[in-house]
């Protein structure tokens, strides 16, 4: 069980603001974090990290993080940490940025392997794209087989093909390595495909903690339908505006209007939510 009780003033994106988090999380969950840019997420997750200071209290499974009288590095947190910015090593090679958290080459081969990276392991992170540094920063992460994993927005330089992937591995290690994860994400998706739980961070607080079966079906009784997809083409034929978009391996075709045909571009990604009036287009936040 983790027990979080935390306070630390912020300067967010509407001006200063407390991040005050009170949650218990029981071993082995899959806690997904979504909320507005600048709530405070990122920064709960570098606290518990031990990465940036606040007052209160981290204990896990009765061993103090935290407290009033002491702070433990993160060294000695057994954590890992997939960061937004990768945080690999520039010197070092791909092989060697995993064998410096965990000298396992055994493990680092096979993790590798698993998101497709095993030809590229003597490559040094200035060559790699944002999608293939991400991949390797996810792995490094599992090295130690830590007790807690932190993601923040873990899958988000990928393509819809690798990011569909990944998320099974994701999934894969999360139950062998029997690790707590909590992760960022603001793809609905992949918050309904990985997590078991949801919270929604506003302000610096929770607004909302609901397990993700129980959201499900709030979201069926809505009726609302909710993918995230990319936009491949756009066409304009006797005046009806239409957009190509891939998803998940599937590609399809919808209905837009003038000012979204004018507005977005190829490459774009959107989010799409089936509602009982009609569909709503609203363009990715990150």
């Amino acid at each position: 069980m983790i027990k979080i009780d935390i306070k630390k003033k912020l300067n967010g994106s509407f001006g200063d603001m407390e991040l005050n988090i009170n949650i218990d999380i029981k071993n082995g969950d899959f806690l997904a974090i979504s909320g507005k840019s600048g709530s405070g997420k990122t920064t709960f997750l570098r606290v518990l990290a031990g990465l940036e200071d606040a007052a209160g209290n981290i204990i896990v499974d009765d061993n103090i993080w935290q407290n009033e009288k002491e702070i433990i590095s993160t060294q000695k947190r057994e954590i890992g940490f997939v960061f937004q910015d990768y945080a690999l090593f520039p010197n070092m090679s791909v092989i060697e940025n995993l064998l410096f958290t965990n000298n396992d080459i055994k493990l680092a081969n096979r993790l590798l392997e698993m998101v497709e990276l095993e030809n590229l392991s003597n490559r040094y992170p200035h060559s790699l794209s944002g999608g293939q540094k991400q991949r390797v920063s996810l792995v490094r992460a599992m090295m130690n087989r830590p007790k807690l994993l932190l993601m923040d927005e873990p899958l988000s330089a990928l393509d819809p093909y690798m990011r569909d992937k990944l998320q099974n591995k994701i999934a894969e290690l999360h139950k062998e390595f029997n690790t707590t994860t909590i992760m960022v994400s603001h793809n609905q998706s992949e918050i309904y495909r990985l997590a078991n739980r949801v919270i929604e961070i506003d302000n610096g607080k929770i607004v909302y903690d609901i397990g993700v079966n129980e959201l499900i079906k709030k979201e069926k009784k809505r009726k609302v339908f909710k993918v995230d997809a990319e936009i491949l083409d756009m066409t304009l034929y006797e005046n009806i505006y239409k957009a190509t978009l891939y998803s998940h391996n599937q590609i399809f075709d919808i209905d837009i209007t003038k000012e979204q045909y004018e507005k977005f571009e190829l490459g774009d990604r959107l989010n799409l939510e089936l509602l009982l009036d009609g569909l709503k287009i609203v363009p990715d936040s990150r």
